[in-house]
């Protein structure tokens, strides 16, 4: 698997299913800026919300017209048909505890102080990327913000005196190893 993270701002994503598991997928989605839109015959309360679009009818392959990531939260069948729609259009699908019909997966993530770090199991064990997840937000430090702001001034020092690519990493480590020394 390739991991990436996308920038989904202004950008439409379509979640069929209007069940428990897609209502858990959608806040994510509307914090990073996406157009969503779900399409289900039926939705549970907590689909509809601000920067949502419900539109309440079974799936058909033109409601991938224009999406750039897709969402496939309802039974096999349906995900299917989603895959199919999907690869026609060239977008990516997360099929919801159902790989077969899979393009893309998602995995534990850990979001602090602007730090984003995700975890996969390529599909096959979502409660494995959860523990996981719980793990290394238990290990990360409390105070990431500082780590981030030293790594900001950092950079721009070192673009300012063109120190190359290599000096760089450990330049950094000693800026946060005196982190923790003025701490103490």
């Amino acid at each position: 698997m390739f991991p990436a993270f996308l920038d989904f701002r202004a950008r439409r994503v379509v979640v069929v299913g209007g069940g428990p598991v897609a209502a858990s997928k959608i806040g994510a989605l509307v914090e990073a800026g996406a157009d969503v839109t779900v399409v289900a015959p039926e939705v549970v309360p907590a689909i509809e919300r601000p920067g949502v679009t419900v539109v309440r009818r079974p799936f058909e392959e033109s409601d991938l017209d224009g999406a750039w990531w897709v969402v496939a939260a309802a039974p096999t069948d349906v995900n299917r048909r989603v895959r199919t729609a999907a690869d026609a259009r060239r977008v990516f699908v997360n099929a919801v505890d159902d790989p077969a019909h899979a393009t893309a997966f998602l995995g534990g993530v850990v979001q602090r102080d602007g730090v984003t770090v995700a975890i996969s199991t390529d599909g096959r064990a979502p409660a494995l990327a959860g523990l996981l997840r719980e793990a290394i937000d238990a290990w990360l430090p409390a105070r990431l913000d500082e780590w981030l702001a030293a790594s900001d001034e950092a950079r721009r020092r070192w673009k300012a005196e063109r120190v190359p690519m290599e000096e760089r990493r450990p330049q950094l480590l000693e800026t946060l190893n005196d982190l923790y020394a003025k701490r103490r």
